[in-house]
């Protein structure tokens, strides 16, 4: 007989965000980690920091070790609301694109300071010029 999983959605575990009472999200699966606090070894404030929302790059990026990942098991209680789940990243073309764009956007933003440079150089030249 399968086991029901019980769902949980992304503000219901955010509610849980004190000392006593720590939720957080990882992959799809909420986890009750307030018996974890004191033992975490990147501190309470990590995991305090952690709720309210989708943690599962922030986890990733701290580079768990195998074991890490086993022990989450023991605090599992459920798994996210499908609803509350975000969709995959767009593609890397997708991503290739918007860094384009973004640098196209800041070059156009932030012309006026190379241009200023370039007119008080030509300005400054003018009366050293003049001079001699």
């Amino acid at each position: 007989m399968p086991t029901l999983t019980k769902l949980y959605s992304l503000k219901e575990a955010g509610e849980h965000n004190t000392r006593d009472d720590c939720w957080v999200v990882v992959d799809g699966k909420v986890y009750d980690v307030s018996s974890y606090l004191d033992e975490h070894p990147g501190g309470d404030d990590v995991l305090l920091k952690a709720t309210g929302k989708d943690a599962t790059d922030e986890f990733n990026d701290a580079g768990h070790s195998k074991d890490a990942i086993q022990l989450m098991e023991e605090f599992c209680i459920g798994e996210l609301d499908p609803s509350d789940i975000i969709p995959e990243e767009e593609s890397s073309a997708d991503k290739e694109v918007d860094l384009t764009k973004r640098i196209m956007d800041m070059t156009s933003q932030y012309w006026v300071i190379p241009v200023g440079i370039v007119g008080i150089s030509v300005v400054a030249c003018l009366f050293y010029m003049r001079r001699k």
